[in-house]
């Protein structure tokens, strides 16, 4: 022994200490769509009376075992913040990971607040007349989390148009309008097939997009040169 401290901020095959650490926050990023569409889907193929054409996935959590849903979107939540999180890290943005870290916690709130009853689900229940608490909590959440989710899709493709990837910055603005049109449907409150597929399409959609931005950016922390 010389006496010496080592520390792990030596450069390895990986990259440094703090390389690893923003790509292991990004690949919460390809991890979270994933891990809310299988919970999601699911939920849906074993509860009865729910109805992937008339009933959004939100509406898992005021069915049966409703408290998977409450953590899947709980759980979603925290992975995109902590992407968010990672993007501030790798990306010279400012306000990206703001607007993602809204999206998350949007998330999170909208697992807290249980939507109420809809279209017939869960079954045997009573058509609402008049929004609860939580049902409101549960619509505020979802406007305020896809709003961040929105606005971070038109301001990455800003971005990305500025480092000059036109391609990536289309797709971006692209994706921002088809979750706008999908969540602008949702909102009416029609459960018709075509509205709430459209919906789920756009958030299938959405969640290949943060997959694509995540896979970039890990890409870019690249590890150093021997």
């Amino acid at each position: 022994m010389n006496g010496t401290s080592t520390t792990n901020t030596a450069p390895t095959a990986e990259g440094t200490h703090e390389q690893r650490v923003t790509r292991s926050l990004l690949g919460y990023g390809i991890l979270a769509g994933p891990f809310y569409v299988v919970v999601s889907l699911t939920q849906a193929v074993v509860h009865d009376g729910f109805d992937l054409t008339r009933h959004d996935w939100s509406l898992l959590a005021a069915g049966p075992q409703g408290w998977i849903q409450m953590v899947n979107l709980i759980l979603t939540g925290a992975m995109v913040i902590a992407f968010a999180v990672g993007v501030a890290r790798s990306w010279t943005s400012r306000w990206a990971p703001r607007l993602l870290g809204i999206y998350g916690l949007g998330l999170i709130a909208a697992g807290v607040f249980v939507a109420d009853p809809m279209a017939g689900y869960p079954v045997g229940s009573v058509p609402v007349t008049e929004i609860s608490w939580h049902g409101l909590g549960h619509m505020v959440a979802g406007m305020v989390g896809f709003a961040g989710l929105i606005a971070a899709t038109f301001v990455v493709a800003r971005v990305q148009a500025r480092e000059g990837r036109r391609g990536a910055a289309w797709a971006s603005r692209a994706v921002g309008v088809i979750f706008l049109a999908g969540f602008a449907g949702v909102a009416t409150g029609s459960s018709a097939p075509a509205i709430v597929l459209g919906f789920t399409a756009a958030v299938v959609i959405s969640w290949a997009w943060l997959a694509a931005l995540a896979a970039h950016l890990q890409h870019r922390v690249a590890a150093p040169r021997c």
